[in-house]
């Protein structure tokens, strides 16, 4: 009778656990649009720009200036100068040494940074409300008067090939090189590393001259986010600001990216997997069809439940962590696919990737489907933009592609406007295979038969 009660007992848990097991979550609700936050923006008698958002209620600031400067006004023979003359910055002014600017940064609760880019450079403050005045005035005096030691260039320059090294190392990076160069050819863009010896013959008076021709006023925009007394901070401003010199405007090197259907093929010896990148020139977000081409890249391959991810990560376990891509550029963009895959289905991958892309291209996705994918965009979306950074940010993408608040204040409504066909129509005009330039860095004996289908054949050593 026992065995008999324990019996039934588990037959109705395991029922119990089967029908929990099978029960359909409850549909998530409709993300809330993103409201703009109230923000001011004018212009110093310099040019510079300035915007600021009061956001939020902790008592926290970021001031972070955008400069429109960086990889992009490089010449071919000074690449990642732009970064050496960053890191230089963090080394003094004529006033405060680097420990100096370390140590109040420190002592307004907070810290900053500096970084470059493709087409910008950021100097980043974040820091307690009160001292708003004091990071806007020290954030002033890095970019106005840098020291540039020479006694610090031999270290950043050691550091700086440590990482080149590091870098091209790794398939990732040399892949993304590759695909990068014959993509853009020889703009910036399409120069991703340096040489060593490149490295190593900088000089002081090379950054000194770059800093001189790039850094400016005319080419700055301040941005102020969080909680701050607006009248201390717009005269902390003018005293840091106002008497900069304006300098150049800045000037935008257009490019002209180019797509074939080719493979090239990077040779790393007895690699266990193969990393893929595959892609082609698409259109910027200044463009119409932008909002509905990254809801179609979501949908393709750029997000877990995508169907390029389901089909080699879930279906076929050819690889981890596949992913698709819009990346953008000032007045160009691009899709790529990315994904590192076991060696000996390298070809069976791009085979796979392909077939999705044609399927998207031959039949609209169900709309329960694309409608997963827009709560997923939409709900990331409005997430991201909730931080004092992550406004600053959607506020200079709007300013750097020339567009208008209105592109931020219509993003989740133009997100779910997006329909099966559009979808289907954006994958047929901007995803074309018959143009996709594939670069694959692997083991090239184990994988020239597999790749000779997708292409003509470009064999590069490592």
């Amino acid at each position: 009778m026992l065995r008999n009660i324990i019996s039934a007992s588990v037959l109705i848990l395991v029922a119990v656990s089967f029908t929990i097991a099978q029960q359909t979550p409850p549909e998530g609700g409709t993300p809330k649009p993103f409201n703009v936050p109230a923000n001011e923006s004018y212009q110093l008698d310099n040019s510079m720009y300035v915007t600021l958002i009061p956001y939020g209620k902790i008592p926290k600031v970021t001031v972070r200036l955008m400069i429109q400067a960086g990889n992009v006004n490089e010449s071919e023979n000074q690449v990642w100068l732009a970064d050496l003359t960053g890191n230089l910055l963090k080394e003094g002014t004529t006033s405060r040494n680097a420990e100096q600017i370390a140590q109040e940064a420190a002592s307004m609760g907070g810290s900053v940074d500096i970084s470059t880019g493709l087409d910008q450079s950021t100097v980043n403050g974040d820091v307690l409300s009160e001292f708003a005045p004091d990071i806007i005035a020290l954030i002033g005096d890095i970019v106005r008067n840098p020291l540039f030691p020479e006694s610090e260039l031999a270290r950043l320059k050691r550091d700086m090939v440590r990482n080149l090294s590091i870098q091209k190392s790794q398939p990732q990076a040399v892949a993304n090189e590759k695909f990068a160069e014959v993509l853009y050819g020889d703009h910036p863009y399409g120069r991703i590393f340096p040489t060593e010896e490149m490295v190593n013959g900088y000089t002081v008076d090379e950054i000194k001259q770059f800093y001189a021709e790039n850094i400016s006023a005319a080419r700055s925009h301040l941005y102020v986010s969080g909680k701050f007394n607006t009248d201390q901070v717009k005269k902390a401003i003018k005293n840091a600001f106002n008497s900069w010199p304006k300098g150049k405007e800045a000037e935008m090197l257009p490019a002209k990216p180019r797509s074939e259907r080719a493979v090239y093929l990077i040779d790393r010896v007895d690699a266990k997997q193969s990393t893929i990148r595959m892609g082609l020139p698409v259109i910027d977000p200044s463009d119409p069809d932008y909002i509905k081409l990254q809801v179609t890249n979501s949908l393709l391959g750029g997000s877990l439940a995508s169907r390029i991810t389901s089909n080699i990560r879930e279906d076929k376990g050819y690889t981890y962590s596949p992913r698709s891509s819009v990346t953008s550029r000032f007045r160009n963009a691009y899709w790529v696919q990315s994904a590192d895959v076991t060696t000996d289905v390298t070809g069976a991958s791009l085979r796979e990737i392909m077939k999705e892309i044609n399927l998207l291209q031959a039949e609209p996705p169900a709309n329960d489907e694309l409608k997963g994918i827009e709560n997923y965009m939409a709900g990331i979306f409005v997430l991201r933009n909730s931080s004092r950074g992550g406004i600053i940010s959607q506020l200079n993408y709007v300013d750097l592609h020339d567009l208008d608040e209105a592109y931020l204040k219509e993003y989740v409504d133009r997100v779910h406007a997006v329909t099966p066909e559009d979808v289907k129509n954006m994958t047929q005009k901007y995803i074309d295979d018959d143009k996709m330039i594939i670069v694959v860095a692997g083991d090239v004996k184990t994988i020239r038969q597999q790749v000779k289908e997708f292409g003509k054949v470009y064999e590069t050593l490592k």
